[in-house]
Parts: C-alpha cells; structure tokens; sequence
C-alpha cells in the first residue's frame, strides 16, 4: 500500500566495527533500578516489582551535533544508563533464555525534564512530556555481543566539565538485565531492534548550556556531549 505522506526514516544506531546499522522499533525504560538512586529519589530501594516507562525512537540522539536543551524546563537532569539493544524478542521470555535475545550493549543518557516530572508525578499524570521529549536520549554506538559479551559488573560513570557525578558499578541493579528483559516481556512482546535503558545509578543532577557531559560503561562503551 502506498502512503499518503513519505514515511518516516527509520533510527539507526551506529555498530562498533560495522558499517550497517541498528533499526530501532522502540524504546523502553526501567525506572529506580539502582538501590542508591531510588534512595535519593524518596523510595524504599527494596526489591519491588520493576516498572518501565517509553521513549520514542526518535528521540535517541546519534549525531554528534550535541544535546540542545530543552523547551519548557529550568531543571534538566543527566542519568548514564548501560543500554540493552536486542535482536530477538517474545513474550513471556523465561529468565534463563532472556541473553539469547540481545545483539549488543551501549550506554546513553537519559535527560529528563526533572522539574516536569515533579509536576507530573504530584498530580498523578504520566511521565511522557518529562522523558519523551526531542533528542532526550543520547546513545553511544552499539557493541555486539560478540565483542563484549554480557556485562554483569563494571564501573559506570558520567562526568560534567570533568567533575565526577554519578559513578556505580553494574552489579548494584536491583533487576539484573535477564530479569528485565524476562519481566518486559510479560508486559508488551518484544521484537528485533527494541531498545531498554537499564536505569541510572545515584548521583543524578542539573545540566546547563554549555556543559560538557562524558559518560561509559568500562569495557562496554563511552559516550560525550556538550549542551548547547
């Protein structure tokens, strides 16, 4: 069938070592997944069950044109997140055979609207206008799994100006990344080129025009952005 307006072009990650790259279908988050950050956002870091939010694929960010701060915000806050690309999906995927799903790893940045979502979260309302918005989510290009393997540990870090902000280790994730891709699974079916964003550890705060934000996961990926 034809289309009455030209489709949108499809979001590409760049691919360690390749010169094909990575269709993204969607973008999905798991929220508090470090026991320190859910400390520092107000909540009880016991085991509860996981909860995700979304991003829209085109609001990764994989040009090198820097991150532009947002519209309608005095309060944007950087969280470095090891990012999870994967090649296969399902549904009800069993925890055992969640690995056999991923391609490969990156990290990124989830940016978010901080002051929005302090609005959104006293009135009940969703997430999206605090996470959802354009060039939220800076990525970094995607190693495969053949490269990298599966992290289970590893210093993940993010610095402003230099100055170290957040540091953690993989290993602190309260839903480790089988768990989550199995507990996703249960909630939408998962599909080639979907994306997770595994959670951020403590450490999280303010950007401003100007800032020049570096980021990794050691042995995975590293990622840098200014803030224009």
């Amino acid at each position: 069938m034809q289309t009455i307006i030209p489709p949108s072009p499809p979001v590409l990650l760049p691919i360690k070592g390749s010169l094909v790259g990575f269709p993204v279908r969607r973008v999905y988050c798991v929220g508090r997944n470090y026991a320190a950050h859910a400390i520092e956002m107000g909540h009880d870091p016991d085991r509860e069950p996981p909860f995700f939010f979304q991003k829209n694929p085109d609001n990764l960010l994989v040009s090198g044109d820097g991150f532009p701060y947002p519209p309608r915000t005095a309060d944007v806050h950087h969280e470095v997140e090891l990012v999870v690309a994967l090649k296969s999906g399902g549904a009800d995927i069993p925890v055992e055979q969640a690995l056999d799903c991923v391609y490969g790893y990156g990290v990124g940045i989830d940016f978010t609207r901080r002051d929005l979502q302090a609005e959104a979260k006293k009135a009940g309302k969703p997430w999206a206008a605090a996470k959802a918005f354009e060039h939220s989510a800076p990525v970094s290009e995607i190693v495969p799994v053949e490269v990298v393997g599966h992290p289970a540990n590893g210093n993940i870090w993010l610095k402003v100006n230099g100055e170290q902000r957040q540091q953690g280790d993989l290993d602190q994730m309260i839903w480790k990344i089988p768990e989550v891709i199995s507990e996703l699974s249960r909630l939408f079916t998962l599909a080639p080129g979907d994306v997770i964003m595994t959670g951020t550890p403590s450490g999280v705060g303010p950007v401003v025009r100007g800032d020049a934000v570096t980021c990794g996961v050691d042995g995975v990926a590293a990622l840098a952005v200014t803030v224009r």
